[in-house]
């Protein structure tokens, strides 16, 4: 899968990936509450999707709410949550009339029940659309994912329908939240960390990382397009030696 570089010519890229990070210290920079950074972020969502559209990529994975991000300010969590449940109600009609394909991975016990809601309706709602499949990562930890897959891995073997031999690394990744999407080609982390935060801990074995000096609130299409320029002039041998 390519995606169209603006440079010119084609990127081999199907996957980006998002560590959206530095609302907060975005918004206390401004003398604001944390909130406000959250609904600038929200704008540089759009700004990503869009971008991504345009340019051809087919997969979006954004990392919104960490699983240890419930350890923030129980007034804090209360206005993502409203937050998001805006723009569950609002956004998912105009992405479905973008040919966009929500999906969202993470533990949705902890969510509350209307949000678990909005979230299977709006799943639903664009399971058929193909232009773009928005992974959006919620209540997510990379290392409780992999738990979660190990225990469904061993649920099936002691039930006799899956013989511990035959497992490969084709089979672990078929009980992630992933299943079925290709590994991030590329991941995007603003705010300047350079860490991947307990995100996508499988999946980002191979991946090309471009961390930009910016907060998420500034991030803008053309981040996104100097992103991928970037991923396009690397050479990625997967282990192999170059010519």
């Amino acid at each position: 899968m390519v995606a169209g570089n603006p440079g010119g010519g084609a990127v081999p890229l199907a996957h980006v990936a998002i560590i959206m990070d530095g609302n907060r210290r975005w918004a206390r920079a401004r003398g604001m509450p944390p909130i406000y950074g959250h609904k600038q972020g929200a704008e540089s969502v759009r700004r990503a999707v869009e971008g991504c559209c345009r340019l051809g990529v087919r997969y979006l994975t954004l990392y919104a709410f960490s699983s240890e991000n419930w350890r923030r300010p129980l007034g804090e969590i209360g206005e993502l949550m409203n937050l998001l449940r805006f723009y569950l109600q609002k956004e998912i009609n105009a992405l479905h009339a973008n040919g966009v394909r929500v999906r969202i991975i993470g533990d949705r016990s902890r969510l509350d029940a209307d949000i678990r809601n909005l979230i299977e309706r709006a799943e639903a709602k664009t399971e058929a659309n193909e232009r773009l499949t928005l992974m959006v990562a919620l209540s997510y930890g990379g290392r409780d994912e992999l738990v979660q897959a190990a225990r469904e891995v061993g649920r099936e073997a002691v039930a006799g329908r899956l013989d511990p031999e035959l497992i490969d690394e084709e089979t672990f990744a078929s009980f992630l939240y992933t299943r079925g999407v290709p590994d991030p080609d590329l991941l995007i982390r603003t705010s300047g960390e350079q860490r991947i935060s307990n995100f996508l801990l499988w999946q980002l074995a191979y991946t090309e990382f471009v961390f930009l000096d910016i907060a998420w609130p500034e991030f803008s299409e053309q981040h996104l397009c100097d992103a991928i320029e970037r991923y396009a002039a690397r050479e990625r041998r997967y282990g192999a030696r170059s010519g």
